[in-house]
Formats: structure tokens, C-alpha cells, sequence
């Protein structure tokens, strides 16, 4: 499955940054990603970017008031959209703002990865690794122990 990252900006601090760099690695061996990112505005004009560039994908937004999943239900979650034939899959990080309530009502789910808060670039960060160990986990490759 084609999995298409929409952020708002890119990860600015170096930790950050090799993170992203190191797990956008990993992840390409499972899957086919991209990523597109949108600049920082107001959280209205950031979510008319996310909509458009997530176009006719169903598009998971991470949310606060989403729904949390541990990485073996997001693990089944990913692979029974690719069951059900979904080719691309839109995932997508607001800005230190949020997301406008235009992305979360067009959202094909909200995703929450903690009921912590997350600095925007770990938020990204985290993302692409839950996203790795998730596909580890459907591979039945040991990473995830």
C-alpha cells in the first residue's frame, strides 16, 4: 500500500530530522511513501493543503480526540484497509496549531498517539515509527518485541 505522509512543515531540530530521516528508510521496505509538505499558516488554510493533497485517499489525521491504538491493532487496522483494496492511504500531521475542523470531519478516522502532547517534529517523528513497527508487526519480523 502506497502511504502518503501531508505535514505541516518538515522537522526542524536535528534529532528530529534523523529520526524522520532514519525511519522514512525503514518504512519504504514495506511500503511506498511520500511525503508532501504544507506550509505553516492558520489552521484553515493549512487544512485546505492537507485536503488537496490527500485528494481521493482516505485520510487518517492524527488527533488528539482520536481514537489510540496499540501497533498490533494499528498493525490490522493498516492491513485491513489494504485487504479492502485501499492503494493509498493519506496520513497526515497538522501544525503546533492543530487541525482545522474542515481535515477532521473530511477524515476517514482520527488517530491519536498519545494522550501525551508531543512537540510538532516528535509528533512526526513518532508517526513514521509507529507506521515502521506496525508493518514489522504484519511481516511477523521481530522488531516489535
Amino acid at each position: 500500500m502506497r502511504l502518503h505522509l501531508i505535514t505541516v512543515g518538515e522537522p526542524r531540530l536535528p534529532y528530529a530530522r534523523a529520526g524522520w530521516d532514519e525511519y522514512w528508510t525503514r518504512l519504504g521496505r514495506y511500503h511506498k511513501p511520500r511525503v508532501t509538505r504544507v506550509p505553516g499558516t492558520t489552521p484553515e488554510k493549512e487544512g485546505v493543503a492537507i485536503l488537496r493533497a490527500a485528494g481521493h485517499a482516505p485520510l487518517v489525521a492524527l488527533d488528539p480526540r482520536g481514537r489510540q491504538m496499540t501497533s498490533e491493532e494499528l498493525s490490522a487496522f493498516l492491513d485491513g484497509l489494504a485487504v479492502g483494496g485501499t492503494g493509498e492511504l493519506a496520513l497526515c500531521v497538522g501544525g503546533p496549531d492543530g487541525l482545522s475542523d474542515g481535515v477532521r470531519a473530511r477524515a476517514h478516522s482520527l488517530w491519536s498517539l498519545s494522550k501525551l502532547t508531543f512537540p510538532h517534529d516528535l509528533a512526526m517523528v513518532v508517526l513514521l515509527e509507529a507506521l515502521y513497527r506496525a508493518s514489522t508487526i504484519s511481516k511477523g519480523e521481530p522488531y516489535h518485541r
